[in-house]
């Protein structure tokens, strides 16, 4: 028996990606990005995604999936299609994950938040920053369909990982700096400068 599941698209800050919202969990926690199809042995959603013409990437956290497509191929033509699929896989049982998706962290085509090294020493400036990552700036950015990881704090530069809608979102760069350099600035006064990898 079908379980219900309601899908939408909502358009994100990146023209080139798009993010569709289901009314169940996909991922308890943390977020997967998958750059090619061969790095999908986890998500048989994601790979069953990158079947469709013009997908560049697949990006799923929490309750959503943002896809981001290739500059030669319009929304408009894709998105209920996508849309429709994401609804009928999930409805007929399919599940986003079948294995643990950071077990692949291997792979250089998946990036996860259990990638990055956990330091116990981890300072208590660094401990501010990704404090203020968390509380200020992260449910933004899942908002409009990405993801910002803590990557280093060096000689006052807070270097960040951008995933999902935000990588290669063209007013990124603009919000890096405007947004969260003056954020983490004005917070802990030891940040110089917010750069992204």
């Amino acid at each position: 028996m079908p379980i219900p599941v309601t899908v939408y698209a909502e358009s994100t800050p990146n023209p080139s990606s798009m993010k569709f919202v289901a009314s169940i969990p996909l991922l308890m926690e943390g977020s997967v990005e998958f750059n090619s199809r061969e790095a999908c042995k986890s998500s048989p959603l994601a790979a069953q995604l990158f079947d469709f013409s013009g997908v560049k990437s697949v990006f799923i956290s929490a309750n959503f999936v943002t896809v981001t497509k290739e500059s030669e191929i319009d929304w408009y033509e894709i998105t209920n299609i996508i849309r429709e699929f994401i609804r009928g896989y999930l409805m007929e049982g399919g599940k986003a994950f079948t294995s643990n998706p950071f077990a692949e962290q291997k792979q250089p085509e998946v990036v996860t938040e259990a990638s990055l090294p956990v330091s116990a020493d981890q300072s208590e400036i660094e401990e501010q920053i990704i404090k203020m990552l968390d509380e200020y700036v992260k449910p933004a950015v899942e908002q409009d369909g990405g993801a910002i990881i803590f990557r280093s704090f060096e000689n006052g530069v807070v270097t960040v990982a951008l995933k999902g809608s935000c990588s290669g979102c063209p007013s990124s760069t603009l919000t890096l700096k405007s947004g969260i350099e003056n954020l983490l600035k004005q917070m802990v006064p030891q940040v110089t400068e917010v750069v992204a990898e």
